[in-house]
């Protein structure tokens, strides 16, 4: 049975006017000096007749173009001992002049807009119920096939259709602040996954650094090494790739004033010079239910490809650190959205061919051991198989949306099954491709390919962004029971009768206000809610129908939680009972849970918290 797949009218296409501007040296250094020089002679009538024409023309295509120049005025000032110049002796104006030369425009995404994931907003306030606020990344292509990440914001409705927020033509890029710290075993490590760990020169720069050392301790030993011995061909390659990996580590910054998509994550390390490829996505619930929103990426620079890792908790700072480990030297890394059994847990494709799984203490370190889950099975795939982000999860399993390639190259997306507790186990698999390039997809940079970089749950649907023949990006639904209903069991087993039916919560609660909150957070999830607005209700609506779990408040009138509980407990109900109230003293705590609750959450509760808490009850309870 062919499963419906229901694509929206949205569609995002390369656009030439997204432009950012870079520092530009034309020809080297002699065609710089040269510059310079006929700067300087200008008159200060033609300078500034020139600097105010520049602004005209530029001013309102960029923020705060004259901080830009001057910027790039630095850039170039290392040139003036050598040409005889005194930057004191330069006027602001002849600086920003200067700079304006060493500058250029670059289109972002003027060749293409695809490879999109999509993520929870951490902005979740003033919106209805049924919608949620989204971020949604792309990689964007501009002149020489250089990429960046671009982003857009959107509310889905409860239909599942996306309100994109208006795109702003002026486009921001971050301030970049280098962090000057390093773990040792993980710099040697990155070097021995490059086959350069037993290089002699290895030794002599690092073993005298401490276990944690500072970028400059890192740049003295450097220097040394180069005023004492000589520079070969071997000694060079050793000494580019730890200026490699030093570089690869920084943070950035944007404005508190821009809109998300004037925000572009472009290439700024030697690392990234040729590009930043595919950003995985994901929104990582931590053990404590903190939030932070990783990517995956992977970097290169015309020779090699480094693995890269984003954290941010607000898309507007963002960490960049390196990814170590013999398993994390190649595209494709999806990281799973909590921990599983305690250890991090990341989809791969090492060997550029089969989906592998692996687990790890560190988040960035997958040096580990990993195991394959899947090889290409159907003639669709039979090229190579893929993750197309990180995986969902459902009651039923950990979904993986995948990709396959086929007969004359055909990409198409797929789905997977894994084991709740042990993602090693694939449960089940799709027969058949869920979504295929049509006619009106197929043509572009890469024909005939669609492709994703990480989907979400959104009201019992998948929420699917996909790019179109590596140009241009769509979304699309499907329904999850559909998917699920249409996935092939292994070993014979099937799926359960009841397995896609929602799970049921009576929410006892007197305060309609927190009835109203804890609902929405609930139903986010997928949850069937009924509403008790005390104990005695809840004891009625409990002689009426079965629950998976109670969520109760305590202080409440006719009846108390404390009472229901005991009514519960009476009538040898299993349903698990989850107390949530504002008295929070220790006897409350252990009077609830010695009379058989088996949570107690105080309130105010983050809605992620919530969340995760109940999934881990329910999962325990089935």
């Amino acid at each position: 049975m062919a499963i419906t797949i229901n694509r929206l009218e949205n569609h995002f296409h390369p656009d030439p006017k997204r432009v950012i501007v870079r520092f530009f040296m034309p020809g080297g250094e002699s065609r710089a000096k040269k510059i310079i020089n006929r700067v300087i002679a200008l008159s200060e009538k033609d300078a500034a007749q020139v600097l105010n024409q520049t602004l005209r023309d530029f001013s309102n295509r960029h923020r705060n173009i004259t901080r830009v120049f001057f910027d790039h005025y630095e850039k170039v000032t290392f040139l003036f001992d050598e040409l005889d110049y005194n930057p004191v002796h330069i006027s602001d104006e002849r600086k920003l002049l200067i700079g304006a030369y060493f500058t250029h425009e670059y289109s972002i995404e003027s060749a293409a807009f695809f490879n999109p994931s999509i993520v929870d907003d951490p902005d979740q306030s003033h919106l209805e119920t049924g919608q949620k606020r989204v971020i949604v990344s792309f990689r964007a292509t501009g002149e020489g096939h250089v990429s960046s990440i671009g982003f857009r914001s959107a509310i889905l409705d409860k239909n599942n259709k996306f309100e994109f927020s208006s795109v702003s033509r002026l486009v921001d890029v971050a301030e970049t602040i280098q962090l000057h710290q390093y773990q040792k075993k993980d710099f040697v490590q990155k070097l021995g996954d490059m086959k350069l760990a037993d290089v002699d020169a290895i030794d002599e720069i690092i073993a005298n650094l401490n276990e944690t050392f500072l970028f400059r301790e890192l740049l003295h030993n450097i220097n040394q090494f180069e005023n004492k011995n000589e520079i070969t061909v071997a000694n060079n390659k050793v000494l580019h790739a730890i200026k490699f990996i030093a570089n690869a580590q920084y943070e950035i910054r944007f404005s508190l004033d821009t809109a998300v998509s004037e925000r572009v994550i472009f290439p700024v390390t030697d690392a990234e010079s040729n590009g930043i490829e595919d950003a995985r996505f994901v929104k990582f619930t931590e053990d404590n239910g903190d939030i932070k929103y990783y990517a995956t990426y992977t970097a290169y620079n015309g020779f090699v490809i480094l693995p890269q890792l984003i954290e941010t908790t607000d898309f507007y700072t963002f960490k960049v650190i390196p990814i170590y480990g013999q398993n994390a030297q190649n595209k494709g890394m999806a990281l799973f959205p909590r921990k599983v059994n305690g250890k991090y847990a990341m989809l791969s494709r090492h060997d550029g061919e089969n989906n592998y799984i692996m687990f790890s203490d560190q988040i960035n370190n997958w040096d580990n051991e990993a195991t394959l889950i899947q090889e290409p099975e159907f003639p669709w795939e039979f090229v190579q198989l893929g993750n197309s982000g990180s995986p969902i999860e459902t009651s039923e399993g950990w979904l993986v949306i995948t990709h396959g390639v086929g007969a004359v190259r055909r990409y198409v997306l797929g789905a997977i099954l894994l084991d709740l507790n042990d993602p090693t186990k694939v449960l089940a698999t799709l027969k058949n491709p869920m979504l295929s390039a049509n006619e009106t997809e197929r043509e572009g940079y890469v024909p005939n390919v669609v492709y994703s970089c990480g989907s979400i749950l959104h009201n019992d649907n998948i929420i699917i962004p996909y790019a179109m023949s590596d140009t241009s990006s769509g979304f699309a639904h499907v329904s999850l029971e559909e998917v699920l209903d249409n996935l092939t069991f292994k070993h014979g087993k099937s799926r359960s009768v009841n397995s896609g039916s929602k799970k049921k919560i009576l929410l006892v609660e007197d305060d309609k206000v927190s009835a109203s909150i804890l609902n929405k957070i609930l139903l986010e999830d997928g949850y069937e809610i009924f509403h008790a607005p005390d104990g005695l209700q809840a004891i009625n609506e409990l002689n009426k129908k079965d629950y998976d779990l109670i969520l109760s408040d305590i202080r409440m009138p006719n009846l108390d939680g404390y009472q229901l509980l005991e009514f519960i407990k009476d009538q040898a109900i299993e349903t698990p009972v989850v107390f949530i109230s504002t008295f929070s003293t220790d006897e409350d705590e252990i009077k609830g849970l010695e009379l058989g609750a088996v949570e107690y959450i105080k309130k105010p509760v983050k809605g992620d918290v919530l969340k995760l808490r109940l999934k881990n009850i329910l999962q325990q309870v089935k």
